[in-house]
């Protein structure tokens, strides 16, 4: 059975900064760019059977940069919807709502394009990501690459190990990064996490 690779996208502005970023879509930073380059000796030995990316520039230009060709978007890779607190820092949110805690309170309200999402709305959409993938990772064709953003691929990670979407707060995720999830004694399970060019 083929692994299922993840890959944050590299350094934006704001995720330098810790702002929270879901629909705004912001360039790679030149680091970020160097980020993604250097993820291409991680991926080189890998036989990768298909590859899916976040609508956002941010995760279009790190797949490409990492060297994955024929990315195809899927709009369930999109970041969390943050609703209200888009390019807020939690820090800043936490003046407000000293409690607040994204992995168990979601977004604030937004406005009707952006409302916000609940960890449960979140944990269903990757539900439905991780269905559609199960046929590819159970063909053994090769690996299944996903790239997108942080908060999404922790709460896929926390679904895809039949873990609650807020158990995502455990797989702390650093930007050009890549994590593995495999199986053992046929369950699904964590073979490497967090995986950067230097580790």
């Amino acid at each position: 059975m083929g692994e299922l690779l993840l890959i944050r996208h590299g350094e934006t502005e704001w995720s330098r900064s810790g702002r929270h970023t879901s629909w705004t879509d912001l360039p790679l930073t030149p680091r970020g760019e160097d980020q993604a380059r250097a993820l291409r000796p991680l991926l080189a030995e890998r036989k990768i059977a298909l590859a899916l990316v976040s609508p956002m520039s941010r995760a279009v230009h790190t797949a490409r940069l990492a060297g994955i060709d024929g990315a195809r978007i899927e709009p369930g890779l999109g970041e969390w919807d943050y609703g209200g607190y888009e390019g807020i820092t939690t820090d800043e949110i936490h003046r407000t709502r000293p409690d607040w805690n994204l992995w168990t309170d979601g977004g604030a309200p937004g406005d009707a394009e952006h409302p916000g999402e609940s960890p449960e709305q979140i944990g269903a959409r990757v539900d439905r990501v991780l269905a559609g993938l199960e046929p590819e990772l159970s063909a053994d064709r090769g690996d299944v690459v996903l790239v997108a953003h942080g908060h999404v691929l922790r709460v896929l990670t926390a679904r895809r190990l039949g873990l609650p979407p807020s158990a995502g707060a455990l797989f702390r995720l650093d930007t050009a990064t890549v994590s593995r999830l495999g199986t053992e004694h046929g369950r699904p399970a964590v073979v490497a996490w967090n995986v950067g060019p230097a580790s």
